[in-house]
């Protein structure tokens, strides 16, 4: 089927998810997300997850599938929404919350910590930097957190917080990707 992903690994492994047509809405490549995850291995027991833009929900459900302890998926569109909603009820995935909402207000509202972000915004719209400036500047980032970003290829990155560490990052057709890591506090 066109509109579903798998879940490659957990204790859901195997499982699908459908999720609707939507303009914008392209999940994560099975390769790109299985890449991610071997990345993330030893980061996911037990983590707090926030997936921004969640479409299909691909990343914040396999977080929850390999162990994050809670993930909080935010997205604005109703399809998408209501996609995310039953498919959290197919697996009986209590450790996640789905929340409709637009990013950049929900970013813009009482904060708390997460672990790790997922950041996989609309290509071409230029909402990356600011999301990622608005996760810092607003008090979601734990510490020492980890931020999943991917992009258009070729999205111009400047501006991003500079207390950020490049991990990792990759690329696949049209699809670029980077695994940050939070350093400190930013400075005012």
């Amino acid at each position: 089927m066109k509109n579903e992903v798998r879940i490659i690994g957990g204790r859901w492994r195997r499982r699908k998810l459908r999720f609707p047509e939507a303009e914008g809405l392209r999940p994560t490549p099975d390769r790109v997300r299985e890449t991610l995850f071997n990345w993330l291995r030893h980061d996911l027991e037990g983590a707090r997850c926030l997936d921004l833009y969640a479409g299909s929900g691909a990343l914040g459900f396999e977080a929850a599938s390999r162990g994050a302890a809670r993930v909080m998926q935010v997205e604005s569109n109703p399809a998408a929404y209501a996609a995310l909603e039953y498919n959290r009820g197919l697996l009986g995935a209590l450790e996640v919350e789905s929340i409709r909402a637009d990013v950049a207000r929900f970013l813009a509202g009482p904060a708390e910590a997460f672990d790790l972000v997922f950041l996989d915004p609309p290509f071409g719209q230029g909402l990356a930097v600011p999301t990622c400036v608005a996760l810092e500047t607003g008090g979601w980032l734990a510490p020492r957190a980890k931020i999943y970003l991917e992009t258009e290829r070729g999205a111009a990155l400047e501006g991003l917080p500079p207390n950020w560490r490049l991990l990792r990052n990759g690329a696949a057709g049209d699809v670029a990707y980077y695994l940050y890591e939070r350093t400190s506090e930013a400075s005012p």
